[in-house]
């Protein structure tokens, strides 16, 4: 999960067969413990949007987009301090809902999805694991305990666990997947200094990656993969060409949803679908033999991931 920086959540089924896709021999029970355990959380952060990430990125990752956030908040009028000790006080009393909380700040008006951004909170389950849909909330406090780290220091973090999942990248690629500003992560590539490896893309633009960071050859063989809906790996970067070819765009995103793919040698091939126990596969073009039964191999143990039984 920390390889992965942080895995998009709206909907947790589909970061389950995120984790699937990417884990020899994962099953659902080995996230849902991690949930039940707090060493994965679910939680709202990057582009305001929910996320599985790692108990220990949480505060980090929190700390940088909630200041952001804050500061919005403020600049509009809200009063903030207030809105949070609210929240500190329905915490003290167990586990609440979203209306819970959007009943206690009517000072948001009528954009109360901004009650996420008013305090870390987190999802407690079995709320977030496979299954279950009813959410029930706390604070990130009293479910992790951890105080926030120094803001340049947490920008660092977001910066190191970006470029490890998604590196080599520009800087403009980190602002697209993170929803964050210049002015938040400056203060983390500043303490980074010197301790990045720097390239130049075929376009002239600067690529930041880690030092000890695999770079395979181009020509390394990719296996066929199936991404979920809303799978990090299309949102990553502010060029989504390196893995969405333009001309299928339009067939993979539209409005706001990042619709499920599958990959032929790490480039988006075409879209896939549940159909009862099975999983149905859509090529934008033709492909070869050899590919369409990797990709019927693949979509069979998927179909079996899904449905907790043989594949299909």
């Amino acid at each position: 999960m920390e390889q992965l920086c942080a895995v998009q959540a709206q909907s947790p089924p589909e970061a389950y067969v995120g984790m699937w896709s990417r884990l020899e021999g994962f099953r659902k029970e080995q996230l849902t413990r991690a949930l039940e355990r707090r060493r994965v959380v679910r939680a709202t952060l990057f582009r305001v949007t929910l996320h599985f990430v790692s108990a220990t990125n949480h505060a980090p990752f929190a700390a940088v987009n909630h200041r952001r956030w804050r500061e919005d908040l403020l600049r509009e009028g809200v009063p903030v301090d207030e809105l949070v000790a609210r929240v500190d006080r329905l915490a003290e009393n167990g586990t609440f809902t979203y209306a819970d909380v959007s009943a206690l700040t009517p000072e948001l008006g009528e954009k109360q999805f901004r009650v996420r951004c008013l305090t870390p909170l987190v999802h407690v389950p079995p709320s977030g694991t496979w299954g279950h849909s009813r959410v029930r909330l706390t604070t990130a406090k009293r479910w992790l305990g951890v105080p926030a780290p120094f803001p340049p220091e947490a920008a660092a973090l977001v910066v190191r666990r970006y470029l490890g999942a998604f590196g080599p990248a520009s800087r403009r690629d980190l602002l697209a997947f993170s929803g964050l500003r210049v002015a938040d992560i400056a203060p983390g590539l500043e303490l980074l200094e010197g301790q990045l490896r720097r390239f130049v893309d075929e376009e002239g633009r600067e690529l930041l990656d880690l030092p000890r960071a695999p770079r395979p050859p181009a020509d390394t063989p990719a296996p066929v993969r199936l991404l979920p809906r809303w799978d990090a790996l299309l949102l990553s970067h502010a060029d989504r060409s390196r893995v969405l070819p333009p001309e299928y765009r339009a067939a993979v995103i539209t409005g706001g949803w990042v619709h499920p793919t599958f990959l032929v040698d790490g480039v988006v091939a075409g879209v896939w679908k549940p159909k009862g126990r099975r999983v149905e596969l859509e090529p934008f073009s033709p492909l070869p033999l050899r590919i369409r039964r990797e990709l019927g191999d693949e979509a069979a143990r998927l179909a079996g991931f899904l449905a907790g039984g043989q594949p299909r």
